[in-house]
Formats: structure tokens, sequence, C-alpha cells
């Protein structure tokens, strides 16, 4: 927690997300290395899995980027979680207005209701196989 601090560049106060209970903090690195890429916060709920937070770390923004798809890596982890729990991929959120037809366009994910916006199903799969390959049939 010492490092995912506002004056090391993250934009979101993860000491404050930690403090939620019932919510499940996730981080990824790359193997043998103790780096953080991206963060990702969500919760489990009774027939989906909502994210409320997810942010690629400070030196993975812009022109001089680290690693590309940083995010799209940690949707594809929320994504075939939700495979594994029985719930076709199923994942909720709440966007930007103006990342929605981002969205849309790199995750395969649908408006619901103004802002909320979710990943399912034939988007979910497609979106797991390109970070996980062939983990789920293609069929």
């Amino acid at each position: 927690m010492k490092r995912i601090l506002k004056k090391y560049g993250w934009r979101f106060n993860w000491k404050e997300e930690f403090k939620f209970k019932n919510r499940q903090l996730y981080k990824l690195v790359i193997k043998k290395s103790d780096v953080i890429q991206g963060l990702l916060s969500l919760q489990i709920a009774e027939n989906y899995i909502e994210m409320h937070l997810i942010e690629t770390a400070p030196h993975n923004y812009g022109k001089t980027k680290q690693y590309v798809g940083v995010a799209g890596n940690l949707v594809a982890f929320t994504c075939k979680l939700s495979f594994d729990l029985g719930f076709n991929g199923f994942v909720a959120f709440t966007a930007k207005t103006q990342l929605i037809e981002h969205y849309r366009n790199t995750l395969g994910a649908e408006l619901i209701f103004k802002n909320r916006m979710s990943i399912s199903g034939g988007a979910a799969k497609k979106l797991v196989n390109s970070y996980y390959k062939r983990y789920l049939d293609e069929g």
C-alpha cells in the first residue's frame, strides 16, 4: 500500500478502497517482479461481478508507457473469474461518459443504462481468450 499513493502518480485512493471489506483488490505484476502494473477492485455479487475501480500504473500511461493492455488484462481476469463462478462472464461497471465508446470498441462492453455498462457472453469469452489463450471453448 505504501507504493500506490497519489504522490507517486496513482489517480485513485487505493488505501480507502482497501477499507471496503466486501471488495477484493488485485494487482497485476510481471512474473518474478513485484512492480505493480495495474490495480483492480471488484465485488462478487449474487450472479455477476461489479468492477469498482481499475487503474493502470503511472508508468503505463501515455506515449512512454512500459506495457500496453494492462487495463484490458485486468478486465479479462474479471470476466474469467465470472465464468469460473458460473456467471457467464457477466461483469458490470460504471464508466466515465467520455470512455463509453472506448469500452464498447475495445472490450465489447454494452451500455445498460446511462453510464452503466456490462460485458458478458460472447464478448467476455472473446476478451478472456485474448489474454488467456484457449481458456474457454471457442464454440
